[in-house]
């Protein structure tokens, strides 16, 4: 697709890093006009040198209601509602079960569920009648993976909330899908693994049929296909982008 968003306006939180930032140079690219969310001030800056008045960096704390409403407030400056909405934030730890903690518990749902939760009923009042929400979810879901059961259950329920939230929002016109990648080489991968991430990132890639991981370009373009007008019959759905992880 070639100005496949052209003069449209998107909001993507956690667009510093891995598959958010993926997602925003690829919707600039496509056009758009990009709110771009993050916690870190060195991150959002940089990407306001990159890319330029094509993005609006907003430093904010999604999981608490005066980040969403400092999202927000910019988003009401600018006047143009919003057109797509990426909500990317998310993290994880691998932590077998008799090794989790209650802060643990809450640290995952609160960034996973409770985040994801605001942003999109955040966006509510700014999102136009066509447009589209792309929920980030996981293949971790399915729970099968030792000692990512925190997370894969905080992307369970995040798939659940946004079926659900597909049925609430069709009378409105506006579509929630989510992508479901599987392991892509992020720093949020490499992260799991902080003493040898490379070890990690090389066992991942030979259980999968294409020997590799994902790469975040890959993903982003599934995002794109979801908010644009070529998916427009797609609502509370999940398109698996996992180089045949299901399949392994």
């Amino acid at each position: 697709m070639t100005g496949a968003l052209q003069g449209k306006t998107a909001l993507i939180s956690g667009g510093t890093s891995g598959i958010g930032l993926a997602v925003v140079r690829r919707f600039v690219a496509e056009g758009a006009h990009v709110f771009v969310t993050g916690r870190r001030q060195e991150a959002l800056d940089a990407l306001a040198a990159e890319l330029g008045d094509a993005v609006t960096p907003i430093r904010a704390d999604a999981t608490e209601p005066d980040g969403i409403e400092t999202v927000y407030r910019a988003v009401a400056a600018r006047g143009e509602g919003l057109d797509a909405v990426h909500v990317n934030a998310g993290i994880g730890e691998f932590k077998p079960l008799e090794f989790v903690t209650a802060e643990d518990i809450d640290t995952t749902f609160s960034t996973n569920v409770r985040a994801t939760t605001l942003t999109v009923q955040g966006a509510l009042p700014y999102l136009h009648k066509g447009s589209a929400i792309v929920v980030t979810g996981s293949s971790s879901a399915s729970g099968t993976e030792p000692a990512f059961g925190l997370y894969g259950a905080s992307k369970a329920a995040v798939a659940t909330l946004t079926r659900t939230w597909a049925a609430e929002l069709a009378p409105k016109g506006i579509r929630i899908n989510t992508v479901v990648p599987g392991p892509t080489e992020t720093p949020g991968l490499k992260g799991l693994a902080p003493g040898n991430p490379d070890e990690l990132l090389a066992q991942i890639a030979s259980k999968l049929p294409f020997g590799r991981l994902l790469m975040p370009e890959e993903v982003a373009a599934a995002v794109l296909f979801l908010v644009s007008d070529q998916s427009s019959g797609m609502t509370g759905s999940e398109l698996a982008v996992d180089g045949g992880s299901t399949i392994a």
